[in-house]
């Protein structure tokens, strides 16, 4: 495992338990603790059929199936509503078989990520969601390499079919590619020590699992202090998520992604989306704004007339999940809602 020299004082402390990985492990409370649970349940649902409001013989469409948890809902919200669900994860496939058995036509699955829904042709939809997160079954699947709390390769594709492991991406991608994961996906603040150490561990094998990963960005993350009231996480939480990000494309497929699903709505038909990340949040805020005939920021000075208006906002501000979801589902706590009507055809 590649060392990257510290300094003196805090800075140059590392993780505590920097080298020993049943502790580093055991000890650190991370974000995985939230997420990596046995049981897959959906995120914010009661607030998703809400806003939804599945009705007779209505036609919605989850473009994130993960572990059907939100297509369920809408199945078993109105006896006569029909869920097409996507998900570009084949283990995905997998588990809608069962949906298959259980709800006959009125279930439909697609092998297909939120990018490229093409495949729907002109068909259109009362409704959608979107659950922009990871599947408890991801986590836990050791082999697909999401988590750092289980030993196995450095995959981390939703589509092991496609594209390259994260390992192959880590060991050849460019310092422009790393610093893109790390510091724009990832929002580490010790980018440049972890970018540098990833360089010097290439051939070394330490790129090769998630565990001795884990151990490397560890030794390269300055010990931080969390703060009153707050968990500390695991050093190796953002890269993580960053390096993820980067190998999936994930934020140019919810781009791409949330124009495709609009554009499927019925008028009156609504989107809601769930984000978990403030990059993910900031995309969906920001379109939604702009169907709305709002200004997407603050520098978006154009006049109203150049605007069009397509959408109505129903949620001015994302919804959090509330304090007894969180503490039954951990994994809720990060999650925000953004939902919006569709008014007319978007231009």
């Amino acid at each position: 495992m590649a060392v990257v020299p510290g300094g003196s004082g805090e800075a140059g402390r590392g993780w505590k338990g920097y080298g020993k990985r049943s502790r580093m492990l055991c000890e650190t409370t991370s974000m995985e603790d939230a997420i990596g649970m046995p049981e897959h349940l959906p995120v914010m649902v009661g607030e998703v059929l809400a806003f939804l409001a599945p009705g007779a013989g209505g036609c919605y469409l989850d473009t994130t199936f993960g572990g059907g948890g939100h297509t369920r809902a809408i199945l078993e919200a109105e006896p006569t509503a029909r869920v097409v669900a996507a998900d570009w994860d084949p283990d995905a496939g997998e588990r809608a078989k069962g949906f298959d058995r259980e709800w006959g036509e009125r279930f439909e699955f697609v092998d297909a990520g939120l990018a490229e829904l093409s495949y729907l042709g002109d068909r259109r939809f009362q409704g959608a969601v979107l659950d922009l997160g990871l599947s408890s079954y991801q986590i836990e699947t050791a082999n697909r390499g999401f988590s750092f709390k289980r030993l196995g390769p450095l995959d981390m594709r939703m589509d092991p079919r496609r594209g390259v492991a994260a390992s192959i991406f880590l060991e050849n991608g460019s310092r422009d590619d790393l610093v893109r994961a790390v510091r724009d996906f990832g929002e580490e603040p010790s980018w440049r020590r972890v970018v540098e150490a990833i360089q010097g561990a290439r051939g070394t094998g330490s790129l090769a699992d998630t565990v001795r990963f884990a151990e490397l960005v560890a030794s390269a993350v300055p010990f931080r202090s969390p703060g009153r009231g707050r968990a500390r996480i695991h050093p190796a939480t953002r890269t993580f998520q960053g390096v993820r990000m980067a190998v999936n494309d994930e934020l140019e497929n919810i781009e791409t992604g949330l124009t495709e699903v609009f554009a499927r709505l019925v008028p009156g038909g609504v989107l809601t989306a769930i984000s978990f990340h403030s990059l993910e949040d900031r995309i969906v805020k920001r379109r939604f704004r702009r169907w709305a005939g709002m200004p997407e920021t603050r520098f978006d000075g154009r006049p109203q007339q150049e605007r069009s208006k397509c959408g109505e906002l129903l949620t001015r501000r994302p919804l959090k999940s509330s304090p007894r979801e969180a503490a039954r589902n951990p994994r809720s706590r990060s999650a925000r809602l953004r939902a919006i009507r569709k008014l007319g055809e978007a231009v």
